[in-house]
Order: structure tokens, then C-alpha cells, then sequence
């Protein structure tokens, strides 16, 4: 009862305090009724257009644009319609790197932020550059990175039915953007259709970035803020319902090793597989979409990279697979660090990475005036000793008091063949309470049938988290936050990296910007954390440093970060290649510093460093990430990670390598081969996953995939290890069908 009074106090308090502006009047933009499609931006429909009035965002807020640039918005009952007219004064200096869809960094470009439902939170982010390549993205909390919930604010892996055409003249590059409403969701009220819109205009070789509204940059990717844009309003919009209807087949060849049961030898596994399956979205409303999938298959999504632990905790691994992309936000529930209630990856995924066939399911999401809703429901096989579960998800999220503050609530089931079962529920809220100042409260409980009788008790199987920030990067800021985890917390279908302790984090900053000299912004911010264990009250681990970060007119950016750390290791702890750290307790002292070129740069890298004590050793660490964008053909990507241990006292040592080397290749924008090849010199494994992709048109799709794994040091173990522990060779058509049935008027 003392949790749910506070939890209520709070929120209406926050409710009472909020002092919010109010937006500005929406605006209204014009119908057409004949836009040839082709990227020219010529007809007369265009001409009688305004262009919206743009500003620098940077590297000089407010001024006025170095070059002209025409940026115009129409619609008719199908389409959004975006056209830009980009003039360049240096014909030779317009930038377009890349011919496969998403890769448009270095790129001069077009884009919009759509919040389509005006919610102030999430939206849906529309890119192309001067040879048409499309990119698009989900954001959501905002564009805000939750510091207690080390929260991403974009979905970068989102894709959906859009088209986009450019060409490029001596005069500069003009495209033009279609977004069918059928691909967006919105709400009508009183047959009209508000939504919040920021465009801008990247100029790569200026690092100048043009914005409409003139959004100031008071924060990270503030010009990507639903908050801050812009509000439209459209009228009579009449798209049709739309259903798309996706199979696939999938023929496929797998060769894998497996240790016999006399454990001397290793027995090759060769087999082939055929398959056929498909996904079904309907739009049944404006707001309301249902999606089906039947022997879902992800045999074409990228491979996860290659990671080194170096802490007692659990790595994450971010979703890469299409169907749990599309409104994500949706289901997004933080717990404090990167905790979840709601973790994707565990549907059809064994903690190893290995797939677990999933026989289909369905998913509802939609809005009913200030009400978000989400239903998950999917079905797995059963896999070796893996018995057959259901997975479902259902979440509700109301907007309350402001347009930036929102109450929610998830209930979550695992239910498998053996009748083991794992429920869990969690309330939550997001409060602007007064300004740039945000309250947020997540409250989660998980309940095991495999945990005696009497483990529930006393919140030893739930988890709190709350935070106060200021979302704002210029003058002071902060962030306090807080967190309880019980020791029986683990919910069936979340992530947990930790359990069991107290938590609890302050940060103070201070930003200046600048209009002159050599930085755009930099931040001072002493920080500090400390985990306590619940059961003797006695800290576990702590940190607390000070950090100096930078971004420079060029935007180049870096930082300088002291921290002194403490760890009490009440166990033995197992890093890589054997190294085994004893029980005690340890205090170290580290420094680190990174620095990163600007991503407009066509030949880019970033580096970082770090040296101090670590535990009773020390502990170097060096990371390279080179980039070059050769053509717009041809693109290489190096990701390379060092690390250097010595433990004198006890003579032991780390000394590994990691390495991730992207290729990305396109002839055209249908056909592209791109690879990841990787070295984890920690466990002597090297990899690579190619993906051949021959796009017919949008959602008509040929891919052939290639995995491989290959074990460079086989005589460390007995047996010999077989040099290639995996093999497959996949290849998978798929087609989508569209059908509309016309709304009524």
C-alpha cells in the first residue's frame, strides 16, 4: 500500500506542477491532384507551393541557410508527398555514398519526422539522398536516452512501404518522397488528422543541417523530437484499407559437428530443409493494424555480433528480426539498466542464439483517442529438450494530465507443453512535470511456477525503478534515480542483466553552447552509482567519476572520463581464456578518452582508449572503428576491439583481439551483397554471414544467405576441435500482395 500511495502522490503532483507551453496553431497544407512521380519536382502543382521557411540547426542555430533550398509538403487521399529542390553552389561537392537502402551516412539528404498519432513521443523518421536511397526509422521516449535505463530512443531496423525517386543536375539534386497514409497509423477525430512534422535538409561537405520548425538544439537529436514539431492538420483523408499478404519459400543446406557419446570424437551433421510460411498485415482502421505470421522464418536477418564479457552480467542483444519491428515503442518496458519486462528474443531463441521454430501467431496494435494498446501472441515447437511454449504480451499505455506524460501497464505469459508457467505484470508512467523535467516509474512483478511456495513473498519477486531528469542539454541538468530488484525477479519473457540488489545513481552536468570558437557544445558531469546487496544491506559494486564530452563546430566529437570503481566479489568470477578472479573486494582507477570524426565524412574513424587497475590486475582496452565510403558502390566498415590484462599476482593474462570487418556492396538499388566477417580472438572463433539481395520492387525480395563459423584453434581442447563448426547455405523468395478495399466516405 505504501508504494501504490507513493506512486499515485507522484503522479499528481506531476500532473498539478506541469507548466508546459502550449504549442503553437497547427497548419494546414495543400491537396494536389496531379504530381507526375519521378523526382523532378516540375509541375505546376509544386510551383504553387510555399516552400517552408528553413533555418540552420547547425553548426550555427537560427542563422539563415548557406544554400538555397525549396523544401515543399503536399497529399492527396493516398499519399504524403515530400519534394526539395537542393541547390548547390559546388556541383562537385553534393554526397551520395551508398546504394542500399538504410546506408545514407555521409550522405546529403532529405528527411521527415512523421508523429502521426501527435503524441509528443514517438514517430516515424523518412530519408533519401541524391541517388533515391530510402532509410527509415522508428524513435520513441522522444529521441530521449534514458540514463538509468541506458533507453535507445530509435529503431533503425524498421522498415516499411514507401518510395522515394532523386536526380541530381548541375544545379544541385531535387527528389521527391511518397509515404502512402496506408503505411502510417493515425487517428481522425471530427474527419480531420493532426500530426507533428520536422523536416530537414543535411548539406554533407558543410555539416550543415536546415530544419523546419526552428528547432533549437537544446538537447541530442533535438531535431528529431516529436515534442518539438511542428503541428498539420489534413482533412478528408480517405486511404483504403489495405491488406498485404506475404508468403515465402525456403530451400536451405546445414552442416554442423556434434560431440559423440563416448566424448573422443566429433560426428559431421549434414542436412537440408525446404520450407513455407508467410506474414498477413491488415489494416482494419487508421489505427488499428493486425499482423499474422505462419512458420515464421528470419533466415535473412543479420547475424549478431561478436562480443567479449568482461563483467558478471549478461550481454544484451538487440532484435534484428522485421516482425517485431514495426511499432516496437509500443512494447518497450524499461526496468532500469538494460532490463526489460518484454524482451522479443526470447520468441524463437534459445539463449545461445539458436533458433527455436515457431509454428505462427498474431499481433494487434492500434489507438483509441489517448489509449495505446498491443497484442502479442505467438506459438514455438518444441527443440531437442525445449518443450513447446506460448508467448504472450499484452500492453496498454493511456496519455494523461499533458501531451508528454502517459500511465501504462504490460501483462506477459510463458505457458509450456509440461505445464511450467511464468506470468508477470508492470505498471508505468512517463511524467513532464514542470518544463525539461521528466518523472519516470516502473514497477514490475514476475510470479514462477518453478519457485516454492512462498518465494513471492515481500516483493522478492518484483522490481522498481524510478528517475528524475532534466531532458535538456544546455546549462545545468541532472538525472537521480533509483532502483529495487528482488532476488526471485525474472520474468519469462523479459531481460534481466542483474537481480537481487539496490540501486541507486546521480549525475550532475553543465552544457554551454556556442554560436563561435571550436565547439559547438561541450559538458562537465561528475557522476556516481552504487549497487547494495538486499540482504546485508552492504555495497556491492560502486562507481563515480567525472567526465568532460565535446562535440566541435565540424562535428568531430570526444570526451575524457576518470572513474574510481569498487567491486566485492563474493564468488569466484570467470573472465576469458581462463582467467578466474578470487574472492575479495577491489578498488580501481581508471581513465578513458574517445574521440569520433564527424559521420559526413566519406573517410571517417573513431578511437577510444582506456587504462587503469582492474580487480587486482590492470587492464588496457583499445577500440578503432574506421569507415570508408569508397563509392556509393562499395562501403567497408572496421570495427576493432583490443584488450590487454596482466594479473601479476596470481601470473595470469588476457590478450585478445575482436574484429568485425561490414562489407557493403550495391550495382544498383536492387541488387547488393553485403557481409560481416568477424574474429573473436576470446574464444577463437572466426565468422562471416553474407546476405544476396535482388529486390524486385518493395516487398518482392530474392536473398541468398551464407553462414559460417570457423574454429581457429583447434588443438586447445579435446578432442580436436573440426575446423568448421557450423555451415549453412540459405535461399528464400518472397512476394508481397497488395490488396485495398476503398473505405467508405
Amino acid at each position: 500500500m505504501k508504494l501504490q500511495r507513493f506512486i499515485f502522490i507522484a503522479f499528481l503532483l506531476a500532473g498539478l506542477l506541469d507548466i508546459s507551453a502550449q504549442a503553437g496553431p497547427p497548419m494546414s497544407i495543400d491537396r494536389v491532384g496531379n504530381i507526375h512521380f519521378d523526382g523532378k519536382v516540375d509541375e505546376p502543382e509544386w510551383e504553387a507551393i510555399e516552400p517552408l521557411p528553413l533555418v540552420q540547426y547547425e553548426p550555427r542555430a537560427g542563422e539563415p541557410p548557406t544554400e538555397r533550398s525549396e523544401i515543399r509538403l503536399a497529399f492527396d487521399d493516398t499519399y504524403l508527398y515530400v519534394s526539395i529542390r537542393a541547390f548547390e553552389s559546388h556541383e562537385n561537392e553534393i554526397r551520395a555514398t551508398s546504394l542500399y537502402r538504410d546506408r545514407i551516412a555521409g550522405s546529403d539528404h532529405l528527411e521527415i519526422l512523421l508523429d502521426t498519432y501527435n503524441d509528443n513521443q514517438t514517430g516515424y523518421i523518412f530519408t533519401t539522398t541524391p541517388t533515391g536511397i530510402r532509410n527509415d526509422a522508428e524513435v520513441f521516449n522522444d529521441a530521449i536516452v534514458s540514463t538509468l535505463s541506458s533507453g535507445g530512443a530509435f529503431n533503425r531496423d524498421f522498415n516499411t512501404f514507401w518510395d522515394a525517386e532523386s536526380v541530381m543536375s548541375d544545379q544541385g539534386w531535387t527528389a521527391e518522397m511518397r509515404i502512402p497514409f496506408t503505411s502510417l497509423r493515425f487517428q481522425e477525430i471530427d474527419g480531420q488528422v493532426t500530426m507533428g512534422i520536422i523536416v530537414q535538409r543535411k548539406i554533407a561537405h558543410k555539416n550543415e543541417r536546415l530544419v523546419f520548425p526552428a528547432v533549437p538544439p537544446i538537447t541530442n537529436w533535438a531535431f528529431l523530437r516529436p515534442s518539438l514539431a511542428q503541428k498539420i492538420v489534413f482533412t478528408g483523408i480517405r486511404p483504403s484499407k489495405t491488406i498485404y499478404v506475404t508468403p515465402y519459400v525456403l530451400g536451405g543446406y546445414d552442416r554442423g559437428f556434434t560431440l559423440n557419446e563416448s566424448g573422443d570424437a566429433y560426428l559431421e551433421n549434414k542436412d537440408t530443409q525446404w520450407n513455407v510460411g508467410g506474414d498477413v498485415k491488415y489494416s482494419i482502421t487508421n489505427n488499428l493494424t493486425a499482423d499474422f505470421t505462419i512458420n515464421t522464418d528470419f533466415a535473412q536477418a543479420e547475424a549478431d555480433d561478436q562480443l567479449v564479457n568482461l563483467t558478471r552480467f549478461s550481454l544484451f542483444f538487440p532484435e534484428k528480426r522485421q516482425f517485431f519491428q514495426e511499432r516496437s515503442a509500443i512494447f518497450d518496458f524499461r526496468t532500469g539498466g538494460i532490463s526489460r519486462l518484454f524482451f522479443s528474443r526470447r520468441i524463437g531463441l534459445t539463449s545461445t542464439g539458436e533458433q527455436v521454430p515457431i509454428y505462427g501467431g498474431i499481433r494487434l496494435i492500434g489507438r483509441s483517442d489517448d489509449w495505446d494498446f498491443g497484442l502479442l501472441d505467438m506459438q514455438t515447437q518444441s527443440l531437442d529438450t525445449i518443450p513447446s511454449e506460448n508467448f504472450g504480451v499484452l500492453r496498454v499505455r493511456k496519455r494523461v494530465f499533458n501531451q508528454n506524460s502517459f500511465l501504462g501497464a504490460m501483462f506477459t505469459s510463458r505457458l509450456d507443453a509440461n505445464g511450467e508457467s511464468n506470468l508477470a505484470y508492470g505498471l508505468d508512467g512517463l511524467i513532464r512535470v514542470a518544463g525539461d523535467d521528466y518523472l519516470t516509474v516502473q514497477w514490475a512483478q514476475a510470479f514462477d511456477s518453478r519457485l516454492p511456495e512462498g518465494a513471492s513473498d515481500n516483493f522478492k519477486n518484483g522490481r522498481l525503478a524510478l528517475e528524475m531528469t532534466r531532458r535538456r542539454r544546455q546549462g545545468l541538468g541532472y538525472t537521480l534515480g533509483t532502483i529495487f530488484s528482488g532476488e526471485n525477479y525474472n520474468p519469462g519473457v523479459g531481460f534481466v542483466d542483474r537481480s537481487n540488489f539496490k540501486y541507486v545513481t546521480a549525475l550532475l552536468s553543465q552544457t554551454w553552447l556556442n554560436q563561435k570558437g571550436p565547439f559547438i557544445f561541450h559538458t562537465l558531469q561528475p557522476f556516481g552509482n552504487t549497487f547494495l546487496d538486499n540482504r546485508e544491506d552492504r555495497v556491492i559494486s560502486s562507481e563515480y567519476g567525472l567526465e568532460w564530452a565535446f562535440t566541435r563546430r565540424n562535428q568531430d566529437s570526444g570526451g575524457l572520463k576518470f572513474t574510481k570503481a569498487y567491486e566485492r566479489l563474493t564468488s569466484e568470477f570467470s573472465l576469458a581464456q581462463g582467467v578466474i578472479l578470487p574472492v575479495g573486494q577491489y578498488d580501481f582507477y581508471r581513465i578513458g578518452a574517445r574521440y569520433t570524426q564527424a559521420i559526413d565524412r566519406t573517410l571517417r574513424t573513431g578511437i577510444e582508449y582506456e587504462t587503469g587497475s582492474f580487480y587486482d590486475g590492470w587492464l588496457h582496452s583499445l577500440s578503432i572503428s574506421p569507415s570508408w565510403y569508397l563509392s556509393k558502390h562499395l562501403q567497408l566498415n572496421l570495427e576493432y576491439v583490443y584488450n590487454n590484462g596482466t594479473f601479476d599476482a596470481r601470473d595470469d593474462r588476457l590478450d585478445f583481439h575482436i574484429a568485425r570487418l561490414r562489407v557493403g556492396t550495391a550495382l544498383d538499388r536492387k541488387l547488393s551483397l553485403n557481409g560481416l566477417f568477424q574474429y573473436n580472438g576470446a574464444q577463437d572463433i572466426f565468422s562471416f554471414n553474407a546476405r544476396f539481395r535482388y529486390n524486385f520492387r518493395e516487398g518482392q525480395d530474392l536473398w541468398i544467405v551464407l553462414n559460417s563459423g570457423y574454429n581457429t584453434d583447434r588443438m586447445g581442447t579435446f578432442p580436436t576441435l573440426p575446423s568448421v563448426n557450423n555451415q549453412s547455405v540459405l535461399v528464400k523468395y518472397i512476394h508481397t500482395f497488395i490488396f485495398g478495399i476503398r473505405r467508405n466516405p
